[in-house]
């Protein structure tokens, strides 16, 4: 890709979400660096300047409760980790009020789970509200809710939730602010004839195998959390770019400047219901299907039908995400149910005609829409 496709790419970009890893924001051992706080915010302001909006997706508040406890690692045990996060919230907060205040623009505080991406309604909520936010001009603030959740402290937290919200967004791009300036073709660190790989086509498992481990001392995070942030965006049709936060500039970035390794989306865009789908959701159950019914879902991108159901797996109401996979198992589409498991398993194999007599009741004539089906 040359210069001026890039600038092309990025420089379309409207709605961008920004996330900030936790070195950014705090001292190796702990505590706010405020000096690089405002260094962030200087950029958002900025980006939101030349015609962006901005979503914040910031890390941070571990760090700086270990500075206020004095722990020189993250502590090992949950419910510290969870104390650091309770002090360190709301100080991060108040920095960012008080940082973006003095240049005019208000701020908004989001604290998510994993549940609040999972469950449909909140998915569809979380949206409206950010779309409200951002047409008054706030600047939403996002971070994990870690005093209260327990997997998702675990390592790519915050990766993996800058990439939800870039989904529920339906954003253009994602820019992961690092303290390495993007991919490389070895560690830097170890291997001084590392390269930086300016562009990546497509997230594949050589990709992944480039990334190393976890982070600092601090952060959760590694590089391998952020190319799988990365591929799920670009699989969706948004643009990644992985950058340093020291070095590096939002609005260079966003104009196509050759800063970062960007990560290019597929030609395809998905919506936000068949993101959430594919990305985010967590199937309640299984189909097995026949080969007809998989080759028709792969090649022809069509509704399923009950007929093409061989068997049902597990216990789930109607409405649902369920996983579809072949005889042999192997996964090939996620979509929400019209039926629940118990009337699923009444009318596999049979014609859509026989559905009303079977259940005793009228009933759709898809056991799952193409609309809200998802081909993997």
């Amino acid at each position: 890709m040359s210069a001026n496709l890039r600038q092309e790419l990025l420089s379309k970009a409207r709605r961008v979400v920004v996330k900030v890893g936790t070195r950014l924001l705090t001292y190796e051992q702990g505590g706010l660096a405020p000096d690089q706080l405002e260094r962030v915010v200087d950029q958002i302001v900025a980006l939101r300047g030349s015609g962006r909006e901005v979503v914040l997706v910031t890390s941070g508040a571990v760090g700086i409760g270990m500075g206020i406890f004095g722990h020189a690692t993250k502590p090992k045990k949950l419910a510290e980790k969870q104390a650091c996060a309770a002090v360190g919230q709301i100080r991060l907060m108040h920095a960012y009020d008080e940082s973006f205040a003095r240049r005019g623009v208000t701020v908004a505080q989001y604290l998510l789970t994993a549940e609040d991406f999972r469950d449909p309604e909140r998915f569809s909520n979380i949206r409206a509200t950010t779309d409200a936010l951002l047409g008054h001009g706030v600047v939403p603030i996002v971070n994990e809710n870690d005093v209260v959740a327990t997997s998702e402290i675990k390592v790519g937290d915050n990766d993996r939730l800058s990439a939800d919200v870039c989904h529920f967004l339906e954003a253009d791009l994602l820019v992961i602010l690092s303290d390495i300036d993007g991919l490389f073709t070895a560690n830097p660190k170890s291997d001084p004839e590392a390269s930086l790989i300016p562009i990546v086509h497509r997230v594949t498992p050589e990709i992944e195998s480039l990334a190393g481990g976890a982070g600092s001392l601090a952060s959760t995070g590694g590089m391998i959390t952020k190319i799988v942030a990365a591929r799920t965006v670009t699989e969706s049709g948004s643009a990644c770019v992985i950058a340093n936060g020291f070095t590096s500039d939002l609005v260079a970035i966003a104009s196509g400047a050759p800063q970062g390794t960007l990560f290019l989306p597929s030609e395809h865009k998905l919506g936000s219901r068949k993101r959430w789908i594919r990305f985010v959701s967590t199937p309640k159950g299984r189909l097995v299907l026949d080969a007809g019914a998989v080759q028709a879902l792969v090649e022809r991108r069509t509704s399923l039908l009950a007929k093409g159901v061989v068997s049902v797996e597990g216990s789930f109401p109607a409405g649902v995400v369920v996983e579809m996979t072949t005889a042999q198992g192997h996964p090939i589409a996620r979509g929400v149910a019209n039926f629940s498991a118990a009337d699923m398993a009444r009318i596999a194999g049979r014609n859509s005609s026989e559905i009303p007599a079977i259940l005793g009741h009228s009933a759709g004539q898809e056991a799952i829409h193409r609309d809200n089906l998802f081909v993997l």
